[in-house]
């Protein structure tokens, strides 16, 4: 059938049976009369070590009850490990090569002033955004106005002098005398402020950055015997100088020694037990968070996003902190909550660079007009739908690919200062440097070759997995409004298997069926 305004009497007859059908089922996990609202919560320097990623021994009963209603994704991983360049390309979708943001100083809005962050996305289609605590690293994008409704608020920093400071402290206050339990309070009033208002709030922690400071009621959760030592405690076998950090910023604590001295295996194990207290900590806040949401009837009508801004060594390849390419620093928690759905696990390859596209796709907003990131809705909603080949993260001069079995990583132009590449099948906990094997050369060649190409070819047929930017996703003929000739394209192609390639399929679900009928219903006149 063609695109025009005249219907024939089959047209009619097989959009009137569709409709007539349509009204006898129930909401199918789409919206008529409102829309999500969404939870956005971050939290720095958090690795996935959280009970719902298999760590029994950790106590994070929250973080564990979004893993509960949600798609939970074991295989995430950031662009580029340290603050500001990993939150400036997650909320702004594009990667550090495109936002030119690759250290904690730079500002997006110097380097593409045009752009459009995620927040700003949502204000711009009728959402009131909001932003309580650490959500940027710089004042620019946490207080820039094109993005929020109302200022953005985050607790008092005090400053402080690491080095006559401790990394770690059990405290004798109580939560809400440390900036998280602030954050928490203050954003369990913004909700109350928001429950009759269509909402995109986001919340930030900062613990467990560093110094590793908490309430002594979470460090009494653990003992140092709930943990074990690292699995590899030194630089890997034949690793480049350049894929190794100092770790300075911890090494500045006045309880830790400096210079090149390795900490003892009692240093740590304190190290690790602090770490999990001050997660403890931050997953009590959020529980906070996440009970008002519930109190105020809002739970069911409100998307939850929670990850990290990347990992977190502690003690792998001997090393602390972030900021180098390997596994510990750059994999994150990500969780994703759609109303309606129940606990998922994937272990597709995902990065922090899709959640903009992601949230547009689930609150059926139209596609951002600049993205570099891949919607994660397929996934979301068939948790084994074929996805990504590889992940793609960078850090100062290095370039590294991650794909289900192998990383492999360039320092320099092309190589030139050191090559990596470590075989998670055969050596889990990167302890030997294998790029100069003989046997490993036409491996090399072809991840090198991958590399190179970049994120556009690690997703299977991207042309059809970048959408289009629509006034709705249910505008298939994408012609500025959802009417009649949007029903009768999807009821032409009803049970039809084609993935996400095909317009009709609006949920991309892989087949056309009368739930994509549903959406486009639901959406009549925008």
């Amino acid at each position: 059938m063609n695109d025009t305004n005249t219907l024939t009497r089959r047209d009619f007859l097989k959009v009137g049976a569709a409709a007539f059908t349509t009204a006898l089922l129930p909401n199918l996990n789409t919206k008529a009369a409102s829309r999500y609202n969404v939870l956005f919560i971050t939290v720095d320097d958090l690795r996935p070590m959280l009970g719902c990623y298999g760590h029994p021994e950790m106590h994070t009963p929250n973080i564990d009850a979004i893993a509960e209603r949600g798609t939970l994704f074991t295989r995430a991983y950031c662009q580029y490990p340290l603050c500001s360049p990993s939150r400036t390309s997650l909320f702004i979708g594009l990667r550090p090569e495109t936002t030119q943001v690759r250290n904690n100083t730079a500002d997006f809005r110097e380097k593409i002033p045009e752009t459009v962050t995620l927040p700003q996305h949502f204000k711009a289609n009728g959402y009131h955004t909001q932003s309580v605590g650490r959500i940027a690293h710089l004042p620019r994008l946490q207080d820039d106005a094109n993005s929020w409704s109302l200022p953005s608020w985050r607790p008092l920093w005090v400053p402080f002098d690491i080095k006559t400071s401790l990394s770690w402290q059990a405290l004798d206050v109580a939560d809400d005398a440390l900036r998280d339990g602030k954050a928490a309070k203050r954003a369990i009033k913004v909700l109350e402020s928001l429950k009759n208002h269509t909402f995109f709030l986001a919340v930030g922690f900062y613990k467990p950055h560093l110094p590793l400071e908490a309430p002594r009621k979470y460090f009494e959760l653990y003992d140092t015997a709930d943990f074990t030592l690292p699995a590899s405690p030194v630089p890997p076998e034949d690793a480049p100088a350049r894929a190794l950090n100092n770790w300075s910023a911890i090494r500045a604590y006045a309880d830790l020694p400096s210079g090149n001295e390795p900490l003892s295996d009692e240093q740590t194990l304190a190290l690790i037990r602090a770490y999990a207290a001050t997660t403890s900590y931050t997953d009590a806040q959020i529980g906070r968070v996440l009970a008002q949401l519930d109190a105020l009837g809002l739970t069911e009508n409100t998307v939850i996003v929670f990850c990290s801004d990347h990992g977190h060594h502690l003690g792998e390849q001997g090393m602390w902190g972030k900021q180098t390419l390997f596994e510990s620093s750059l994999r994150v928690p990500l969780i994703v909550s759609v109303p309606g759905s129940s606990r998922a696990e994937t272990d597709a390859l995902v990065e922090l660079v899709d959640i903009f596209p992601t949230l547009s796709d689930v609150c059926e907003l139209p596609s951002p007009l600049r993205s570099e990131g891949t919607s994660l809705q397929p996934v979301l909603e068939n948790p084994r739908f074929p996805w990504k080949t590889a992940a793609f993260s960078q850090f100062a001069s290095g370039r590294s690919i991650r794909t289900a079995r192998y990383r492999y990583t360039e320092w320099g132009n092309n190589g030139n200062r050191g090559k990596e590449l470590y075989d998670y099948q055969t050596d889990p906990h990167e302890t030997r440097n294998i790029v100069n094997l003989p046997e490993n050369a036409t491996l090399v060649a072809h991840l090198s070759e991958r590399l190179k190409a970049g994120w556009q070819r690690a997703v299977p047929g991207m042309q059809e997995h970048v959408p289009v930017p629509q006034t709705q996703p249910a505008d298939v003929n994408n012609d500025g409004v959802v009417n009649i000739q949007d029903l009768v394209r999807v009821a032409n192609k009803f049970g039809e298997s084609g993935g996400i390639a095909i317009p009709e399929d609006v949920n991309n679900d892989g087949v056309v069926d009368i739930r994509d009928l549903v959406r486009v219903a639901n959406h009549f006149g925008n």
